[in-house]
């Protein structure tokens, strides 16, 4: 199809097109190495294949914004067919005669035929919708930022719909021209029942001479190849660089053994001088990574429960600025040098950095597999561990657990709450050779509302004849607090020690109340070598139930309904979703749920170590917004598994009157006994 003279032109272009783009991925992945840790590569092939299907499923990004979310994977398995298109293509127009060699292929080359003339149709039809979300549809208003979220200036500026514009405009020409010359060529060749799209608006070629029509081949041809040389030097630093970044995301982020599980600082390594992240180099490889492969679509915002009550946080402007920040230091940090812009001031705002929740809905929303639920607490490591700063209220909280062994510094004993029962709750000590070992947390052990659940739960063990006991004063806080907050040198401290005891016990099974306490022991812990079976308190009463355990008087009568919420780090961080919902059920209580329920459930506003200190400046509470979605069900009941989400819950119902009463699930059950 081309000439000798175009054959040339064409390669002397693709070799300073690929040269320079080349270039550019180079110095990605120099920056992407100026990270620490590294990239995971281990158990490669299972790696690659759940990359591949996230990839071609878009079951990521489906799971929320269904119209949007179809469009766009039409775009992506368009696009993906348009790699064997445009090979088609470049042979087509390279090698001699090859149109007469497709057609020896059959019905292969007729269903290739179909397939790129419909996809090209989805493509140009999506792109447009996607430009016309961004500037004219009122969902538009999803792709916006607060006003108050800190924003790099070029993304301020409108750098971001810039960016959009050109790629658009690229996919646009790229598959437009294709598509158009298709329809030239069965203007000149007469109409294609495999082509039906072309077929349709061939007709406007009508009035065009051969000469002509073989000129306006020539001419898409150009456009839709050669717009890709074009726009090719360009892709690495663009957010279509995302295409391949997702994928490669999903390859080789960290197995972790929770959404949540954080990694551990080797305290014992002297030749390292720097914990937490201060600046860009500070962040890991896959932090780095995630930079490039963020989409912008603000998804993880829409979840956030800071964003949404007004707070200064955006989890999606902190990718956003990551990138403009990755931009604006690209050779320095290719060639090796130190970048001077902190991340705290940087990427956001002081107050956005304490109004973390560390809820984890960000990361299970992402559909590139961003994590930026991680930057937020590893920025907070540096703040905490290398600058010395952090809201004065932790301080208390710090101070309680390095002396008292709690953060509510309290030095009564642990197992004062059990005075209140008829029977005795035997410690570890009392009782060695326990089938079960009753872990209670600090909050059973000073809140007096988080008390109450632990008797009920102990009611329902003591008339299940379950063999237990708890630790009492050998009993420390896991350190949960301190981790979230950012200190992990007294994380490590607490859990060393609690780690040292319970490897001392060797318990058989441990049940928790605290959901944060079942996160810490079950699933950070082992790094401290600690590996224990442990269960929440729902799923083991659900396991008493369905063993029959349970006498029938435990059966509670009179529960008009109740809904439930899903705790952060009992549903998303530790996937127990279904054992609250299945007592609810065994004891025949109608379940209403919110409309935010199991993974998407919305943060009460404890987490993230702020139920130690003031919450950010916003709009309003996020445990408010919580609780007046539950008042919405008309539930008479709310049901929680988590002592910190009743405490939010109970202060929430003091401010909203008319709301439902709180409860944890073991008093539900127990409340016959």
């Amino acid at each position: 199809m081309l000439t000798d003279v175009e054959k040339m032109l064409f390669i002397l272009l693709a070799l300073l097109s690929i040269g320079a783009a080349a270039a550019g991925f180079r110095e990605m992945w120099q920056i992407i190495q100026r990270g620490t840790g590294q990239l995971h590569l281990e158990r490669i092939i299972p790696r690659a294949l759940q990359a591949l299907a996230i990839y071609l499923t878009q079951r990521t990004t489906l799971k929320t914004r269904p119209l949007t979310s179809a469009i766009h994977w039409g775009v992506v398995l368009g696009f993906t067919y348009y790699f064997l298109v445009n090979i088609v293509d470049l042979l087509h127009g390279f090698a001699h005669d090859f149109d007469a060699q497709l057609a020896q292929l059959g019905g292969l080359y007729d269903a290739y035929r179909l397939l790129a003339d419909a996809l090209s149709v989805v493509v140009l039809a999506g792109i447009v919708y996607f430009l016309l979300r961004r500037f004219t549809l009122p969902n538009r208003h999803a792709l916006r930022f607060h006003d108050n979220i800190l924003l790099h200036p070029k993304a301020a500026a409108g750098a971001i719909a810039h960016d959009s514009l050109i790629v658009a405009f690229f996919i646009l020409l790229h598959v437009g021209a294709r598509f158009l010359g298709e329809s030239v060529a069965v203007a000149q060749y007469g109409a294609d029942a495999y082509m039906p799209f072309a077929s349709a608006v061939a007709g406007i070629w009508s009035g065009l001479n051969a000469d002509a029509l073989h000129f306006a081949r020539h001419i898409c041809w150009w456009l839709a190849l050669g717009g890709v040389l074009v726009f090719l030097p360009y892709f690495p630093q663009s957010k279509h660089a995302h295409l391949f970044m997702a994928p490669l995301n999903f390859l080789t982020r960290p197995q972790r053994r929770s959404l949540g599980a954080l990694t551990t600082l080797d305290f014992a390594d002297e030749s390292l001088e720097q914990f937490g992240a201060g600046r860009l180099e500070d962040l890991s490889m896959t932090q780095l990574l995630d930079g490039f492969a963020c989409i912008m679509c603000n998804r993880c915002q829409d979840v956030c429960p800071a964003y949404a009550t007004g707070k200064e946080l955006s989890p999606a402007a902190l990718e956003v600025n990551k990138r403009f920040v990755l931009k604006d230091n690209w050779e320095a940090l290719a060639g090796g040098a130190e970048t001077e812009q902190t991340l705290a001031g940087g990427l956001l705002s002081e107050s956005a950095l304490w109004a973390c929740t560390a809820c984890g809905a960000c990361i299970d929303i992402c559909p590139v597999g961003n994590e930026p639920m991680f930057d937020i607490l590893d920025i907070r490591r540096d703040s905490v561990l290398m600058q010395g700063e952090f809201p004065a209220e932790l301080g208390g909280a710090f101070n309680g657990m390095e002396r008292q062994g709690n953060p509510w510094q309290i030095a009564e004993p642990r197992d004062n709450w059990t005075s209140a029962l008829d029977f005795l709750v035997p410690t570890i000590a009392e009782n060695p050779d326990c089938d079960l070992l009753y872990w209670t947390g600090c909050a059973v052990s000073y809140d007096p509302r988080a008390q109450e659940t632990a008797r009920a739960l102990v009611k329902l063990l003591h008339a299940a004849d379950v063999n237990f006991a708890i630790l009492g004063e050998r009993e420390r806080c896991t350190g949960d607090v301190a981790r979230r907050a950012g200190n992990e040198y007294l994380h490590s401290e607490m859990a060393t020690m609690n780690v040292e005891t319970l490897n001392e016990i060797a318990p058989r099974r441990i049940v928790v109340t605290c959901p944060h306490c079942l996160h810490n022991i079950g699933t950070e812990y082992p790094a401290f070598g600690g590996d224990y079976e442990i269960v929440h308190h729902t799923e083991l009463i659900a396991e008493l139930i369905e063993a029959g355990q349970l006498p029938a008087r435990a059966n509670p009568a009179g529960w008009s309904n109740v809904t439930f919420h899903d705790p952060c780090y009992l549903g998303r961080h530790n996937d127990v979703l279904d054992a609250p919902r299945d007592v609810l059920s065994a004891q025949a209580i109608p379940l209403i749920e919110m409309p935010r329920n199991r993974k998407n459930s919305f943060c009460c506003g404890a987490g993230g170590a702020q139920f130690w200190k003031e919450e950010e400046p916003g709009e309003q509470k996020v445990s408010l917004e919580r609780y007046q979605e539950a008042i919405e069900t008309g539930a008479e009941t709310l049901a929680v598994g988590c002592p910190f989400c009743m405490r939010m819950f109970e202060d929430a119902r003091n401010e909203l009157a008319g709301g439902p009463r709180v409860l944890d699930i073991a008093e539900v059950v127990a409340a016959e006994l």
